[in-house]
């Protein structure tokens, strides 16, 4: 893989390498491990990315750039790309296009999440993401992803894309919003309880496993994170009811992966609960 990294500083004589080898390293990012002190490796759960830099002297001045052309590759090899990111559509309980542009921020935020950018839509859309209700984005446009046109989404007969209604009134207008999630700071689990649960119940029994109710952002981050997969339906915080299939077989949902949605059910009615720990 190619790529050209722009180094806005000059590169440090100090830095350690291995002798006669003209490149560096990260390992070990997704634990959040400091280095050594001299900035020349970075922690990534043993894998390392391994950018392999040109033998030619490169020269700068002060204050000045340097374009440093390179190719990277992982150590091992990885069997799939990682996965750093996740967009996903919301909608709050009250039903579809209810969020002026602030209350939309406002939703995002409120489960562990910000609101998405048009790149990281269409990043979400390159990679599969296929959604008919359009939603607010970061920079005030209204947008949405289809990957198979039909007549609902733009008409059947056009191309795939992510569908632009442009900019709209930040306070008048109303839709539902995209959201983004790059990270996920603890651990979304399915509680084991000999009763399915209530809202109310739910809630208690996560606070009693010392734990909360995980919020719509975080089981998204564990689904495309860490393929979290599980066939049972549970409360989440803003009161739907969900359950995440990385893996997808009969009886648990159409055959693509996905966190499948019962929507916003009577908070009397009784199912599972995913609870949220901080590591």
């Amino acid at each position: 893989m190619q790529t050209e990294i722009l180094v806005c500083f000059l590169l440090f004589a100090t830095c350690q390498c291995l002798p006669f080898y003209n490149g560096f390293y990260y390992d070990h990012i997704l634990n959040n491990s400091s280095s050594n002190g001299n900035g020349d490796v970075v922690h990534f759960n043993g894998v390392k990315l391994v950018v392999d830099t040109p033998e030619d002297a490169l020269f700068g001045y002060r204050g000045g750039n340097i374009t440093l052309p390179c190719s990277f590759h992982y150590e091992p090899k990885l069997q799939s790309p990682r996965r750093f990111r996740v967009v996903f559509p919301y909608q709050p309980h009250h039903g579809r296009y209810q969020l002026n542009f602030h209350d939309a921020k406002k939703a995002c935020e409120a489960q562990d999440a910000m609101m998405a950018s048009f790149e990281q839509l269409f990043r979400a859309w390159e990679e599969g993401l296929d959604w008919c209700n359009a939603g607010w984005l970061m920079d005030g446009t209204v947008q949405y992803p289809i990957t198979l046109p039909r007549e609902p989404c733009g008409g059947k007969d056009t191309a795939p894309g992510v569908r632009n209604y442009g900019e709209r009134h930040k306070h008048l207008h109303r839709y539902d919003v995209f959201c983004f999630s790059s990270a996920l700071k603890g651990k979304v689990y399915y509680l084991e309880h000999p009763d399915k649960l209530t809202y109310a119940e739910a809630k208690e029994a996560c606070e009693q496993d010392d734990a909360k109710i995980a919020k719509v952002g975080q089981l998204f981050a564990a689904w495309k994170f860490l393929d979290f997969d599980r066939c049972d339906a549970g409360w989440l915080d803003d009161g739907s009811v969900r359950y995440p299939i990385a893996f997808p077989r009969l009886n648990c949902g159409p055959p693509e992966p996905g966190v499948r949605s019962f929507g916003f059910p009577e908070k009397h009615k009784q199912f599972g609960v995913f609870c949220y720990k901080m590591n």
